[in-house]
């Protein structure tokens, strides 16, 4: 395992040289990486972005659209053979079609590449012409994201955690049960193993849909090609006293390394790696609405997906030396267009606070970090309604589950984000003062004028904080 990591290392430096020579003395390439935790609008985030970097005229926050110096933006095909190409077309089609639809959600790991044709600026911006700077997309599962933290962790240790962690969710009772009732010193029977994964999984699936993120691992709940395989048929277990060999407990165990050395690993080096922006997409309102407890498991959520990252600036000479790192991070709370603009500046503030910890680290390791509130594909238009004689702020929108146009008032999330990150670390069940709704807009009809992209609300402030000074 040793001579594998180290024979790979020396692989990965190999690769980095090469591309940074190549980079820096001809095309320079932006490897952006866009994750998100559940049901944070990936694929929409992507389709829009590429949309508007081709039709650039909703894009006055990135300046070098605003000043003219990008003439052409086109896609090429990507660069790596191996990786399934993001279905860009068909994407924006199902979102500006005559019956709009939201797509299909992130089930694994694409790519897409779209170059840009950039004037220099600066004393030889005259003298040279135009050079192309390619823009490389990599679209994966958040749930992916947070399995590099498995690499640092036992079986045993990733099974206490989890085991405390789940112990008073409604959710896991089913399973908890399961686990309790299961003799760990027992040797294999690959029906036990295969009924207490299932169990897990079932877990993991209810997990999520009740708003939590911890749903680790990640291909418990997109397994791919690997449903079935003995590197997710595991679960955590309460740990025995001197396991003896062939026992439940140290196969689930065995399994647990070769999932972290077989499927974990390749996809850091493969993929995650080699990213050096990266974009983190979060449902805040959804996990608000859901209460304090899916709220603190938001924040150590990022915080545990930071941890994931190599941040650092990536001069010239410490990416030869140390290979590539991750050199700014856009944590941005999605559905923006779910609230009036004038709540906008609270939703910032709380991602802020949530991604306190997380950012005081990148900071330190000489990563840029920001926080934002966006809409990639702005689904509703704001109004402002009469209730009692007093003025609400709403927002309207034609409703997901019935087509119908409808009013809605989510509630005011409070100035100072300490009233909500406050009872979420004490482990308040709800919330005391106030109740926030969600309503699920599906997207609306479009009529775009040439030149224009799909509406949104700061994409072009997000571009430019993440590609903006390679243009």
């Amino acid at each position: 395992m040793i001579i594998t990591d180290i024979a790979d290392g020396l692989s990965r430096g190999v690769e980095n040289v090469t591309d940074t020579l190549s980079e820096a003395f001809f095309e320079p390439v932006i490897r952006l990486g866009v994750t998100g935790l559940s049901r944070a609008g990936k694929t929409v985030f992507i389709t829009s972005l590429v949309a508007n970097l081709m039709d650039r005229g909703r894009m006055p926050g990135l300046l070098a659209a605003a000043d003219g110096r990008i003439s052409a933006a086109f896609l090429q095909p990507q660069p790596d053979d191996t990786v399934p190409r993001f279905d860009y077309e068909a994407h924006l089609a199902a979102l500006t079609g005559e019956a709009p639809r939201w797509p299909e959600s992130t089930r694994a790991v694409s790519e897409l590449r779209l170059s840009l044709r950039v004037q220099p600026t600066g004393l030889l911006g005259g003298l040279s012409g135009p050079r192309t700077v390619h823009l490389d997309i990599v679209d994966y599962p958040g749930e992916w994201l947070l399995d590099l933290a498995l690499l640092d962790k036992t079986y045993a240790e990733w099974s206490e955690d989890v085991l405390q962690r789940i112990g008073a969710r409604p959710q896991a009772e089913a399973y908890l049960a399961q686990a309790k009732a299961t003799d760990t010193v027992d040797k294999l029977e690959e029906p036990v193993a295969q009924g207490l994964a299932q169990g897990f999984t079932e877990y993991l699936q209810e997990a999520r849909l009740a708003g939590f993120y911890d749903c680790t691992p990640g291909r418990f709940l997109l397994p791919g090609d690997l449903a079935g395989s003995p590197a997710i048929t595991f679960a955590p277990l309460p740990a025995p006293d001197n396991p003896p060999r062939k026992s439940l407990w140290r196969e689930m165990e065995r399994r647990f390394e070769a999932y972290k050395g077989q499927v974990v690993k390749p996809f850091f080096r493969d993929h995650f790696a080699r990213i050096d922006r990266q974009v983190v997409l979060v449902d805040a309102l959804g996990a608000i609405h859901s209460g304090p407890q899916a709220v603190e498991d938001m924040r150590r959520a990022m915080a545990d997906i930071l941890s994931a990252f190599r941040p650092g600036k990536n001069a010239f000479l410490s990416r030869l030396l140390l290979g590539q790192r991750v050199e700014k991070i856009l944590f941005a709370a999605t559905k923006a267009d779910h609230l009036h603009h004038s709540q906008h500046a609270r939703l910032t503030g709380i991602m802020n606070a949530l991604m306190r910890e997380a950012r005081d680290r990148a900071d330190f390791a000489g990563a840029e970090t920001q926080a934002m509130a966006l809409a990639a594909l702005r689904a509703t238009v704001e109004e402002t309604i009469d209730h009692d004689g007093t003025p609400l702020d709403c927002v309207r929108g034609r409703l997901l589950s019935s087509g119908k146009q409808a009013a809605f008032y989510p509630g005011d999330l409070p100035e100072d984000p300490a009233r909500l990150l406050g009872p979420a670390r004490e482990g308040a069940e709800t919330w005391l003062d106030a109740d926030y709704e969600v309503m699920s807009f599906a997207p609306a009809k479009l009529s775009l004028k040439p030149g224009e992209g799909p509406p949104h609300i700061r994409l072009d402030r997000a571009a430019q904080f993440l590609i903006g000074d390679k243009l």
